[in-house]
């Protein structure tokens, strides 16, 4: 194992940024104090040809704009808040209206994915960003502490998510990396495999806040319980598929308790790169690029709408306004934990 610390330029207030790369004989993730991002992840296929299968950035000013979140921690109230506002007792607090009048990851101007994270410990195998944010900060109530450790062990990458607060607030971090398994410049995901350990998702409405129904996937464009090719619906006359121009769902994991378990296994045929999930967080987002468009990738890349999927393990989206959907409240003076980890496997 190894780390490397490299520079990744100036902020315009001076400070440096820097990139942080973590390998193990079978996998290198590259992450950076700046809004610790996830800005790669490269394994070698099936023919030991070496491939980056998240998409981003070649330098800082990218992810000082960075509008889809390429490989971004967003929160600490990730997805749709309705009206951008929800209650905590009798106090309403409002965010930022981003999102047709509606609530998107907090903050996109000046959210924890545009900030910069202090290094808080490097070990053998892992880094430790820690961010301080001020009662009020991003329009939610308590001085907070998050923290977001990287460890890279084996063929696994394992993000833990950490925060304290001394009020109680809201604690919805998640990764918002976009995952392609024939490469980063690969073009379309439609022919790579998923499988969700989904029995249900939460529909969406207009302007894609969720209904608050909790609705099966059984006979339904929203059913990968069994492995299928992400785009092999895409073309059905579906409500929700129209709706979000393809998938942007919520969906429920099978068997919800707090622990680690695993919900989602992806394959790409051309690659023989096979990614698994785990999460001890309700629910996954999964999102397949319906409107990205980010110019100046990694090697001259543009990158075009459906040419990655995310996997954003959550809290229900608008659960802070559904009193039936687990909440992602927490209580204060007391640190809370949860942990996502993605597993990389050549077959």
């Amino acid at each position: 194992m190894t780390i490397r610390k490299e520079s990744f330029g100036f902020l315009p207030n001076g400070r440096e940024a820097s990139v942080y790369v973590i390998s193990s004989d079978k996998l290198t993730v590259k992450v950076s104090d700046f809004g610790a991002v996830t800005t790669g992840a490269i394994l070698k296929d099936k023919n030991g040809v070496e491939r980056d299968v998240i998409l981003g950035y070649p330098d800082l000013e990218s992810y000082m704009a960075n509008p889809c979140c390429l490989g971004a921690i967003v929160g600490p109230s990730a997805n749709r808040t309705a009206n951008a506002s929800f209650s905590i007792g009798n106090n309403t607090y409002y965010l930022e209206q981003n999102d047709n009048g509606n609530n998107l990851h907090t903050s996109k101007i000046y959210g924890i994915h545009k900030k910069l994270w202090d290094c808080e410990e490097i070990t053998e195998k892992s880094v430790t960003f820690r961010l301080e944010l001020f009662d009020g900060e991003l329009g939610l109530p308590g001085n907070r502490t998050i923290t977001v450790k990287y460890t890279v062990d084996d063929d696994k990458l394992d993000i833990e998510y950490r925060m304290f607060s001394d009020a109680r607030t809201v604690f919805n971090v998640t990764n918002h990396a976009y995952f392609n398994l024939a490469g980063h410049n690969s073009g379309k995901i439609f022919d790579q495999y998923l499988q969700l350990k989904c029995d249900y998702y939460t529909p969406v409405r207009e302007f894609l806040i969720t209904t608050g129904e909790v609705r099966s996937v059984k006979g339904t464009p929203m059913d990968f319980t069994a492995m299928k090719k992400i785009g092999r619906d895409f073309d059905l006359n579906d409500e929700q598929l129209a709706i979000c121009k393809g998938y942007d769902h919520n969906f429920v994991i099978n068997d919800w308790d707090g622990r680690l378990r695993k919900f989602a296994r992806a394959y790409c045929e051309e690659t023989g790169i096979e990614l698994s999930a785990y999460t001890s967080r309700p629910g996954v987002q999964l999102y397949t690029g319906n409107y990205l468009n980010a110019e100046g990738g990694k090697d001259n890349t543009d990158y075009q709408e459906n040419e990655g999927f995310c996997l954003e393990t959550q809290f229900f989206p608008n659960s802070l306004n559904y009193g039936h959907f687990a909440s992602s409240l927490i209580s204060p003076d007391v640190w809370h934990t949860s942990k996502t980890v993605y597993r990389f496997r050549v077959k």
